[in-house]
């Protein structure tokens, strides 16, 4: 007969720590095999800001989280119809001075790029920053924005 300890339910993990006990066996699992290869495997500790792309009459808006960044460490670009927003989260200079107990936060160089749906003029373009929100408006060329077709009654 197996006897198990009786753990008390305040003891139980959260769920939300279940969860990220299995993200880091299934990213240990991935990265065993790619251990044997020589290179930089950055892209799988890269962190990719959420983003979200809106349409009205006349723009493409894209607004991007960037928390806690300054505007100088943000780059916005656009080429041949791709919109690239990159940039680099510093680390705190008092973090790296004190031991760390638990470090969710990513530190380091980010890259997002993605098509544009419509054609844009990118002369025009603009970018904010504002509490942590990047927001970058797109005024679409006249040839993408919606057309009125006007009905004739024969």
């Amino acid at each position: 007969m197996n006897l198990m300890r009786f753990n008390r339910p305040e003891l139980w993990p959260s769920p939300l720590d279940q969860l990220t006990n299995l993200r880091r066996e299934i990213d240990r699992l991935f990265e065993a095999p790619l251990s044997d290869f020589s290179g930089d495997f950055e892209f799988f500790n890269a962190w990719s800001p959420a983003l979200d792309l809106y349409e009205d009459r006349d723009n493409l808006i894209v607004r991007t989280e960037l928390p806690g960044m300054k505007k100088e460490d943000i780059d916005v670009s656009i080429h041949e119809g791709t919109l690239t927003i990159s940039g680099e989260h510093k680390s705190d200079k008092s973090s790296e001075e004190v031991e760390t107990s638990r470090s969710e936060r990513f530190f380091g160089r980010f890259q997002r790029s993605f098509m544009l749906p419509k054609p844009v003029e990118f002369s025009n373009a603009k970018a904010t920053y504002q509490d942590g929100i990047l927001t970058v408006t797109l005024p679409k060329t006249e040839e993408s924005k919606p057309k009125q077709i006007e009905v004739k009654v024969n």
